[in-house]
C-alpha cells in the first residue's frame, strides 16, 4: 500500500504495517511542508486485512473522495485523499507473482497462478512476559501503537495501559520508543522515558505490563553457533573415547559369537 501525491508535494510513500503518521512534524512517516497542514494532520493504520485512515483529536481537516473525515474511515484502493490542500491517492500495492516452475507453460492447468510470498522475518519481536500479554509474541516490522484501544496495532486489555499508550518503531539503532502521554509511563529496564531506544535483550515495561526484546535473526545466528560449538565438541569427545574403546571392540564381538552358540546348542538339546 501506497500513497501517491499527483501534484508533486510529496515523493510517493510505500505505508508501512502499523501507524503511518501524515503531518508538518518532521517525525511523521509523510512529513508535509504546507502552513495548512498540522504537525499530526492524521494517521493511516495499516493491518493485514485493510487500511484505515484516522484524524486525532487537534488533526487537520480530511476528506476521502470528497466527504470530510470526523474520525475514522477504511480506505480502498483509488481513494483521493485531501490533507487540507495537498492531495494524496491511495494506492495498494499487488504481490509480485512468483515464476512458473521449469517447463510449466505460464497460464496452464499446472500454473495455479496462486501469488507466492516470502515471509520475512522480522528484525525485532516483542516477546510479553507478564500480565495480559504474557506468552505472546508481537512481530515488529514498521511502526506499532500499543495500548488499550482496539484499533491500536497491539491492543493490551489492561486497565494500567492507557487507550494509546507508547508508539515503537524499527530503526537503525534499535526499537525507537515514544510515550504517548500516558498516564502510568513507559519503561525501558526500570527506567522511565518520553523516548528511548531497545534494543536485544531491553525490557519494554508500560506499568505493569512487561516485553522484552527478541532479534531473531540474531537469535538463529546465536543457535548456529551454539549447535557448532556442541558438534565440534561433541566430535572432540567421540574422538578422545575412540582410542580406549578400539581395544573391547574384539573382546564384545567374541563375547556375542559365544553366547549365540550356546544358545544354539540349549534349543537343541
Amino acid at each position: 500500500m501506497k500513497l501517491v501525491f499527483p501534484n508533486g508535494e510529496h515523493a510517493q510513500v510505500l505505508l508501512n504495517s502499523g501507524v503511518n503518521r501524515i503531518g508538518s512534524a518532521s517525525e511523521g512517516a509523510v512529513v508535509l511542508t504546507d502552513p495548512a497542514i498540522a504537525g499530526l494532520h492524521c494517521e493511516i493504520h495499516v493491518t493485514s486485512t485493510g487500511a484505515n485512515l484516522q484524524v486525532p483529536a487537534g488533526g487537520g481537516p480530511v476528506t476521502v473522495n470528497g466527504k470530510p473525515v470526523s474520525d475514522i474511515m477504511a480506505l480502498r484502493g483509488g481513494d483521493q485523499i485531501g490533507l487540507g490542500p495537498v492531495m494524496a491517492k491511495f494506492v495498494v500495492v499487488e504481490a509480485a507473482r512468483s515464476q512458473p516452475a521449469p517447463g510449466v507453460v505460464p497460464g496452464s492447468d499446472e500454473d495455479s497462478g496462486a501469488t507466492r510470498v516470502r515471509m520475512a522475518v522480522p528484525k525485532y519481536v516483542l516477546r510479553g512476559v507478564s500480565g495480559a500479554v504474557f506468552g505472546k509474541v508481537f512481530p515488529v516490522a514498521g511502526p506499532v501503537v500499543i495500548g488499550r484501544a482496539v484499533e491500536c496495532d497491539i491492543s493490551v486489555q489492561a486497565e494500567e495501559i492507557s487507550r494509546r499508550h507508547a508508539l515503537v518503531k524499527p530503526t537503525q539503532d534499535g526499537l525507537s520508543v515514544e510515550d504517548l502521554g500516558s498516564s502510568n509511563g513507559t519503561y525501558i529496564n526500570a527506567k522511565r522515558v518520553q523516548q528511548g531506544f531497545l534494543n536485544a535483550g531491553d525490557e519494554l515495561r508500560l506499568d505493569a505490563v512487561r516485553f522484552i526484546v527478541v532479534a531473531p535473526g540474531m537469535e538463529m545466528a546465536q543457535q548456529t553457533s551454539r549447535m557448532a560449538a556442541a558438534s565440534d565438541s561433541s566430535a572432540s569427545d567421540r574422538s578422545a573415547a575412540a582410542p580406549g574403546m578400539s581395544k573391547w571392540v574384539p573382546i564384545m564381538l567374541t563375547a556375542a559369537a559365544i553366547l549365540a552358540t550356546v544358545a544354539l546348542v540349549m534349543s537343541r538339546g
